[in-house]
């Protein structure tokens, strides 16, 4: 593997841990991004930070890494009603960030990117 993809792949598997984290120093502010039509926010928000944190470890192992990055990639797609939650409710504040509603559309933008980054690390 490249030292580019290396770095990508330790930056990647830090960015959902640390991600996974927030869901439960933070939960308020993820529970308050998900949208009103889904049931038992606390519970998905427990899951979300649950499945972050999983699936970054399970891009450690190279035998696990192609699971892993399918299911960031599902994930980023399952987390994409919250993104456009946040479009139509900002401006909002999620715990010390004000997020205006020009900052929620680069939220959402940058969703492809994401996707695409895990994706990435699906091949060897």
């Amino acid at each position: 593997m490249s030292l580019m993809k290396n770095i990508s792949l330790i930056v990647l598997i830090a960015g959902y841990t640390l991600a996974g984290l927030n869901h439960f120093i933070n939960p308020v502010s993820y529970q308050r991004i998900i949208p009103n039509y889904l049931p038992y926010p606390v519970i998905l928000n427990i899951l979300a930070g649950i499945s972050e944190i999983l699936l970054a470890l399970l891009l450690i192992p190279a035998t696990t890494r192609p699971w892993a990055a399918y299911g960031i990639v599902l994930m980023l797609i399952a987390f994409l009603p919250a993104h456009i939650t946040m479009i139509a409710d900002a401006p909002l504040r999620l715990g010390k960030l004000k997020v205006t509603p020009l900052l929620a559309w680069i939220r959402l933008a940058l969703q492809p990117a994401l996707i695409i980054w895990a994706w990435w690390h699906s091949k060897p």
